[in-house]
Formats: structure tokens, sequence, C-alpha cells
């Protein structure tokens, strides 16, 4: 890393620029809502004046040693409508998460290439056609309010660029602020302008998507005519790296590090060429060199790749970021032609804020919007257990459980109100032809169902089969009781759960076969089910937080969990499993029909430091990685930790700042974490290979 970057990260990482920043209320537009409120303001236009007052307040900020600029000065984004008017709001309608649109993947890319100019031309000619209605009408005007601001925030920073001196950086914004980009440093800057205009417009989770792939012509373009020499790229990448940390803290989460800034590298072309490119192997040798959270990095991968991908991938896993996450195209995008997207988009997916995949430009998926506890489905049947003849009949009653479980959820999810996004409608295919705001929906407007408690509850039911179907070796009666007092009146049969029983993990063909079968019926429960917005339901294998939320009242389980015991994170084996090493899990969790569970949600497993002891290991962590992906594993994610560390980071965390673990779906710095994320995290299985 070239002295003027390092000083730069320091500069980031001490928060300087955060002696620029000022609240909403400091700025004087704190009380837009009640002025809305008085006047009558539509929503759709609030969402643009809100966005112009942002763009407005922002005070032009270069650091020192920038070429690639635009710093947030303006921390918080005021809420459109009054805390009456948001409680009426949601008496009558079904509220997702805070409302705004989010955790989709906009089209940068055209408006890289086109320019502000042009989309405010095609803007304009749309409005002047006489078949807009009012409603088309106010969109396209708010569309027109965010152009502008963000062009006019865009001319403030040129002319303080030229205030002090730095004429070449001056150059690039007078470009962008009308044309589209001809250049690698153009298309960086324009894309920042961007992705910061969707923060400030209380859009989150903002992925940028195929990054390598819509990059790469400028930084093709620099490179074959000499205007940039591959090092001068480069710093530039990791320059554009770095803006992905400035405002971070700033933007809304679970946690801090729970942003959705993920990028998306590799795939193939329809005539199958392997899309890896220099800018790709770049983006690799920029978070490697850079340390920091984001952006969390993503591969697209198959059981062609080659080899050296998937050990460069490796080698940012020893260094402890929690990442690259790998998805195989193998399974998804058979698995998304199933659910009925074209070939054409399938091809062309990318993955949400942690994992879910989602189709660029063209989705307004909500691929979160709730979660089902396998394990509670299971817990939820117990008391039919003694009436059950056979396995096959208790595992009826579970499976109708997840149907009624299926149907509870889906049922919550009517009159979806989404508050208007004109800054994020312009960055979305076919929104201005249609003169309607992306919140309204586009091609796909699908919804996902995370599935937690897999392990736990096939498990569960592995122990059941084994040892009361088959075994007898314990009673109906006794084995609720036992769970009634979480074991504490029979820690003989909880030992007998917990070791001796099957579990999923250990490539035990009974306890696989159960949790391919959970899969399969939860898929089920949701096959042919319409949302009001004429989507499907999505089967996913991820769970966000709700692996802290669902173990809460579960109570203990018949795989021998205590009630207190966290249940496991994504798609992964319990947490107490007697371990045989990681081959053993990735065979047990690539036997599954994962092109059926097609939400996503990666298979995660922890490695202790000391692994990586030398290249061998990063080779063989590499292979490890492309077996589960050859053997058909869906998604993939690696975390590096020391509990030892981990510890200290608890006891001391002014010792352990820069400390980066994956949590659920991104990497976050440990110290930072709510104590029961930490916990979790520290309480994982660490393999060897």
């Amino acid at each position: 890393m070239i002295e003027r970057l390092e000083s730069l990260r320091q500069y980031l990482l001490d928060k300087k620029h955060h002696a620029f920043v000022k609240t909403a209320a400091e700025t004087g537009i704190a009380n837009l809502n009640g002025r809305f409120e008085k006047k009558g303001v539509p929503d759709q236009m609030r969402s643009a004046i809100v966005f112009k007052e942002m763009m407005r307040c922002q005070e032009p900020v270069i650091l020192p040693g920038e070429k690639i600029v635009f710093t947030r000065t303006v921390k918080d984004v005021p809420f459109i409508f009054t805390d009456s008017e948001w409680e009426k709001v949601k008496t009558s309608h079904y509220i997702h998460e805070r409302g705004t649109v989010s955790n989709i993947s906009p089209d940068y890319e055209t408006t890289i290439r086109l320019g502000l100019g042009a989309r405010k031309k095609e803007v304009e000619a749309r409005l002047a056609k006489g078949d807009v209605d009012g409603q088309g009408r106010l969109f396209l005007e708010s569309v027109l309010v965010c152009i502008d601001a963000l062009q006019d925030l865009i001319g403030r920073y040129e002319t303080k660029a030229r205030e002090e001196g730095e004429d070449d950086t001056a150059d690039v914004l007078a470009k962008i602020r009308t044309d589209g980009a001809t250049s690698f440093r153009e298309a960086l800057q324009l894309l920042r302008a961007l992705h910061f205009a969707l923060w400030a417009a209380d859009n989150y989770h903002n992925t940028l998507g195929r990054f390598d792939q819509y990059m790469y012509p400028y930084f093709r373009h620099d490179i074959d005519n000499g205007i940039l020499s591959e090092d001068e790229a480069f710093d530039l990448l990791e320059e554009f790296f770095l803006t992905c940390n400035k405002d971070s803290d700033f933007y809304p989460g679970m946690q801090q590090g729970d942003n959705g800034q993920s990028i998306v590298l590799g795939g193939r072309d329809a005539e199958g060429n392997y899309l890896f490119n220099e800018l790709s192997r770049m983006c690799l040798k920029a978070s490697y060199e850079l340390r920091l959270i984001d952006p969390k990095i993503n591969i697209r991968v198959d059981s062609k790749t080659p080899d050296e991908v998937f050990e460069e991938g490796s080698r940012l896993t020893k260094i402890g970021l929690g990442f690259p996450q790998y998805s195989n195209d193998d399974v998804v995008i058979p698995g998304l032609i199933r659910k009925g997207y074209s070939e054409e988009d399938a091809r062309d997916y990318v993955v949400a804020a942690c994992w879910e995949f989602i189709i660029p430009k063209v989705a307004m998926d909500i691929v979160n919007i709730d979660g089902l506890s396998l394990a509670a489905c299971v817990k939820k049947a117990l008391p039919q257990l003694k009436d059950s003849p056979d396995y096959e009949s208790f595992y009826e009653a579970v499976e109708n459980e997840i149907f009624k479980e299926a149907d509870r959820i889906c049922s919550r999810h009517k009159d979806l109100y989404m508050i208007p996004s004109p800054m994020m409608s312009l960055l979305m295919d076919g929104t201005i032809a249609k003169a309607r705001d992306i919140s309204l929906g586009c091609r796909y407007n699908n919804f996902g169902i995370h599935g937690t408690g897999l392990a736990t509850a096939a498990d569960s039911l592995a122990a059941l089969k084994a040892f009361f179907f088959e075994g007898k070796r314990f009673t109906a009666e006794r084995l609720m009781d036992a769970l009634e007092h979480d074991f504490k009146n029979d820690p003989e049969l909880k030992d007998m759960l917990r070791k001796e029983a099957p579990k999923m993990g250990q490539d035990n063909d009974m306890a696989d076969a159960i949790g391919t079968a959970l899969l399969d019926s939860f898929d089920k429960a949701l096959e042919g089910r319409v949302n009001e917005r004429g989507g499907i339901y999505r089967a996913g294998t991820g769970t966000a937080m709700y692996y802290i939320w669902h173990a809460k009242d579960l109570g203990a389980t018949p795989d021998g969990r205590t009630a207190e015991e966290n249940i496991p994170a994504n798609y992964s084996p319990s947490l107490f499993m007697k371990q045989q090493g990681p081959v053993s899990v990735i065979k047990s969790f690539s036997k599954p029909h994962l092109q059926r569970v097609i939400n996503g949600g990666p298979l995660t497993l922890e490695f202790d430091q000391t692994v990586f002891r030398n290249e061998e290991s990063i080779r063989k962590l590499g292979m490890l990685v492309k077996t589960f992906i050859t053997l058909g594993g869906h998604q993939l994610q690696l975390n590096t930790v020391s509990r030892e560390e981990l510890l200290d980071a608890k006891a001391h965390p002014e010792k352990h700042r820069q400390l980066i673990v994956r949590v659920w779906g991104w990497s976050g710095y440990f110290v930072e974490l709510d104590e029961c994320y930490q916990d979790h995290v520290i309480s994982r299985i660490e393999f060897n290979v």
C-alpha cells in the first residue's frame, strides 16, 4: 500500500473525519416531517425533498490525499413522516424492517455509462409524453429533484477541489456532474457519488453488485491506452474500497458492520466463459492489504473454477476478514430458474447484504421478510410423540407444523407499504418507462423466508428415530419430563442424546437424510404461494439474526441441547457436535436438495488461526472449499478465529479494535458487537485442515 493510502486509511480508522459531521438537527432539517404534515405533501415528494435537503446540507470535504471524494457530513436522515402519521400508516399496512427500500442491487452501470445529464433528459422526455398519469408525473418530478440535488453537490465538490488546488479531482467532478464516465477514475468517482446518494436517501444495505464486470471496461480502457499503469489503477481501487469504510458507522443495520456493502466477483457468461479477470484479482489483493470490513467480498464459483481462485480466496480467509463468501453457480442458477427467474437473469445473480441470491437492476425481492424455526416445529410436534406408531408418522406431524408455521408467516405479509425512493428508482430498470417508484415493485417481487435451527431439528429427529422409535431406550414421558426440566433431573438422558445420537455434520446418512427431508418440507410448505405483489416465496438456509431470537423461547431440545444454549447460525452443525473434521461437515451439508432452498444461507465453518502455518495450508483450505462446491454445496463462508484472542478482546476491547469476525452474513469488528453475538462467535466449533 502506498504511503498516501496508508495515511488515509489511518485517518479514517482514527475517525478524524467525524470532526466535519453534524446532526440533522444542527443543520435545521430535522423537522421537515412537521412541515410536510401541515402542507399535506405526498410521500413521493417528501422523499425527494428530504434527499434534496440532505444534499444541500452536506459540507464538501476533501480529506488529506484523497482522489475519490464524497464524505458524509450529515449523520442522520430526517424521517418523512411524523410519529402520529407513521403510526397511522402502520395500523393499515405491513411494514418491513424500517419501511424503506433496502437490500437490493441497483443498476449503477447504466448511469455510470450514460451520465446524470442523459438520465435527466430521459426523465424529462418521459414527462413530456401524454400518457403519464398524476401518480407518474409526481414520481418523475421527484426523480428530477434528486438528480438536480446530486448534481449540485457534485458541483460544490468541484468548486472545493479547485479552491484547494486539486485540479485533477475538480476535472473529474466536472465531467461526471453531467456526462458518463470514460476513465476508470471517473467511473469510480461516479460510483462513489451514486452509492453515497442512496445512503443519504435513507435506503440501506445497498450492494455494489458485479463490480468486477461493470467496472472492467473502464479499467481495461485505461490500461490499454496507457492512461494508467496497473499500479495506478490498483491505487485507485484501494482508495475506492477505503470510501466504503468512511461513513459506514452511520449506516443502519442490526449491528455495526451489518451494512450490506457486498461485491460479487466472477461467475460465467452464457457461453460458459469464466469471468474472473484482472480487476477481480485486484479486488482480492486490495482487501488483503487494507484489512477492513468493507466491501464484503463474494466469489461466484463452480466445479470447474480454477484452483488458483480458491487459493487466492483462502489468503483472505487466513488473515481473518470473514470473507470471501463463495456461491456455487452449478446450484444457484438452476435453482433460480426453478423459481421462475429467466435464464438470462439467473446467470446475472448477485448476493444481497448477507447471502441471499438476488438479481441486480430488475428485482425488488424482499429476501429477508421473515424466518421459520425448524427446531420450534419439532418441539411443537412433540406432544404427538407418544401416539405416533413409527418415525414416519411422527415426521408427518413435524411437517404439518412446518406447513402451519408457513401459513402463519405468509398471512402476515398483507398490504405492504414501502416509503418511496426516487433516487433508488433512478438506478433500477423500467421505473422511468413505467413512471412508477421502485417501492411499488419491479420485474421480480419475491419474498424470502429464512430457516433456522436446521441442525438442531435434524439432530433432534435423528435422536428420536435412533433411540426412541428404533432403540426403545427411553419413553416419551421421560423425554418430555427431561425437556420440561431442562435435563436437570435427567443428566443421563441428556448425555445419551448429546453424545451418542447421530448428528448432522458427521457424515451420518441418517441425520443427513433427515436434514434433507426438513428442507424439502420447508420448500413444499411455501410452494405455490403467491404474495400480494405477484411474487413467490423462497425458502432459505440462512438465519440472519433469527438464530439469536429463535433460541430464546425454544427451551431444551431432543438433541440434548439445554435451554440456554445457542442454536447454530445459518446452515451449520450444532455447536456442541463432536467434530470429526471439516470434511465430514461439508459432506453432510452438500447432500440436501439445495436448489430447492435457493433464498440462500451459507455453511459457516470456523478455523483456528494456527491452521495457517504455511502455503500448503492455504492450498489445502482452497481444495476443501472446492470439494464442497464439487459435491454440490450452494454457499460457504469461513471464519478464522482464536478463542483466546476473542476472550481477551471481550476483557480488553481497547487492545483489539481492529479484530474482525464473520457474524452471520457479514464481517464486523468484534469489540463493537453486542455480547450475545460475541458469545455466539466464541462458542462455534473451530476446525483444523
